[in-house]
C-alpha cells in the first residue's frame, strides 16, 4: 500500500482550506486558526503543491475558490465531520462519561430563555460531557452547521437544509417607555407604532419586522439601530424611541419600560438544526433527544 504521510495534505492545510471558503482574505482565513499571514501563505502553498493544483484564483478579488478547490470543498467538510464521529464513537463505550458537544445561539431569544433549562438537565444527567456554547448571528449559525463547525445549532425556522427539531413559538411585542401614550392600549396596532421613532436591532429578529412592516405597506421610522439587548432597552427606557423585540428575547422586567402585544399578531418558530440527526456523536444525539422529552413534556 502506497504511503500517503509524504503525499496527502495535513489535518492543519485543510482547516485553512476550510477557513478560505468563507474568510473575505487569505491571512484573515490563516487569523481565524491562530496563524500568522507567514504561516498561512506558506501552508496554502503546500497544500497546493501537494495537490498539484491551485485551490484559490490569486487573481479575483479576496478570496475565490478555483473549480478545484469548489469540487474539494464538500469532500474536505466530509473529512472534519468523519473525524467528530471517530472521535464520539471513542468516547461512547464510556456511557457519555466523557465528550464534547458544541452548540451554536442565534442570539438572546435562545440564550436566554431555552438553551439554560436543557444545559441544565442535560448538565446533570452527563456531568462528564463538555458543552460548549457559540453565539452568532442566525446565517452564521447555519455556516457553522455546513462547515461541522458544530453539531447543534438554535435557529430560526424553517430550514429545509437541515434536520431540525421545534422548540418554541416566539411573538414580537411592542416595547414602550412607561409613560408613552401607547402604553394605556393592551394591544397595539401597527400602524400606530409606525407613527413613532423606533429603536430597531441590527441583529436576531431584524428580517420579521422588516416583514411585518412590508406586508402592512407600512414604512417604520427608523431612529436608531443597536445590536445589544440592553442598549435597545435602555434607550426605550430613556424616551429615545420605542422598539419591537422577540418576547423570548426579553427579560421578564426592566425598568421604565412596558411589553405590549402587537395587532396583527407576526411569530417566528424556534428550534434546533443539525446535519443529520442519524449521524450526530452520541453526546450531541444525547443532546437533541433531552430537547425533544422536554418538548414533549410542556
Amino acid at each position: 500500500m502506497r504511503d500517503l504521510g509524504q503525499t496527502a495534505p495535513t489535518l492543519r492545510q485543510l482547516e485553512l482550506f476550510l477557513a478560505l471558503a468563507t474568510a473575505d482574505g487569505i491571512a484573515g482565513a490563516g487569523a481565524k486558526l491562530g496563524m500568522t499571514p507567514s504561516a498561512t501563505s506558506h501552508a496554502l502553498k503546500a497544500l497546493e503543491s501537494t495537490l498539484g493544483t491551485h485551490v484559490v484564483d490569486r487573481n479575483a478579488p479576496g478570496v475565490v475558490l478555483t473549480y478545484a478547490g469548489e469540487q474539494m470543498l464538500p469532500h474536505v467538510r466530509d473529512v472534519f465531520a468523519a473525524l467528530q464521529l471517530i472521535q464520539a464513537t471513542a468516547t461512547a463505550s464510556a456511557g457519555l462519561k466523557t465528550g464534547v458537544l458544541r452548540i451554536g445561539s442565534f442570539g438572546a431569544s435562545s440564550s436566554l430563555k431555552l438553551l439554560p433549562p436543557l444545559l441544565q438537565r442535560f448538565a446533570a444527567r452527563f456531568p462528564g460531557v463538555e458543552v460548549f456554547v457559540t453565539e452568532k448571528p442566525d446565517a452564521e449559525v447555519e455556516q457553522d452547521l455546513t462547515e461541522r463547525r458544530i453539531e447543534i445549532g438554535v435557529v430560526t425556522l424553517p430550514k429545509p437544509q437541515f434536520d431540525t427539531h421545534l422548540l418554541a413559538t416566539d411573538e414580537l411585542v411592542a416595547v414602550l417607555p412607561e409613560s408613552h401614550p401607547l402604553a394605556a392600549l393592551a394591544t397595539i396596532p401597527l400602524n400606530e407604532l409606525a407613527a413613532y421613532p423606533l429603536v430597531l436591532t441590527h441583529a436576531g429578529s431584524q428580517g420579521l419586522i422588516s416583514r411585518m412592516f412590508a406586508r402592512a405597506g407600512i414604512r417604520p421610522r427608523v431612529a436608531h439601530e443597536l445590536s445589544q439587548l440592553v442598549s435597545i432597552l435602555e434607550f426605550v427606557s430613556r424616551g429615545q424611541g420605542i422598539s419591537i423585540v422577540a418576547s423570548l428575547a426579553l427579560p421578564e422586567h426592566y425598568k421604565g419600560v412596558e411589553y405590549r402585544s402587537i395587532a396583527p399578531r407576526s411569530s417566528r418558530r424556534v428550534g434546533l438544526a443539525c446535519l443529520n440527526e442519524h449521524r450526530l456523536s452520541p453526546a450531541a444525539h444525547a443532546f437533541w433527544q433531552l430537547a425533544g422529552t422536554a418538548k414533549r413534556a410542556k
